[in-house]
């Protein structure tokens, strides 16, 4: 690659992204449908977090209690 287009991924990366993502979306959503497009987008997002906790080593059972421990 050129100099010239690593600077500008470096520089632009989160709108790369973003328009990556957004393209993506938008034609599940014309293959698919608006709604199951959004349950896909949702899943993805579940998955993120999911992905990000394992990698930070979070401690599941504090999380567990905290969501569905008594009151």
């Amino acid at each position: 690659m050129p100099p010239r287009w690593i600077e500008i991924l470096e520089q632009h990366w989160g709108k790369i992204l973003g328009i990556f993502l957004g393209l993506v979306f938008g034609l599940i959503a014309i293959v698919w449908g608006f709604l199951k497009a959004l349950f896909v987008a949702i899943c993805i997002a579940v998955g993120f977090y999911i992905g990000k906790r394992i990698d930070e080593r979070t401690d599941w059972s504090r999380l567990w209690e905290r969501l569905f421990g008594e009151k």
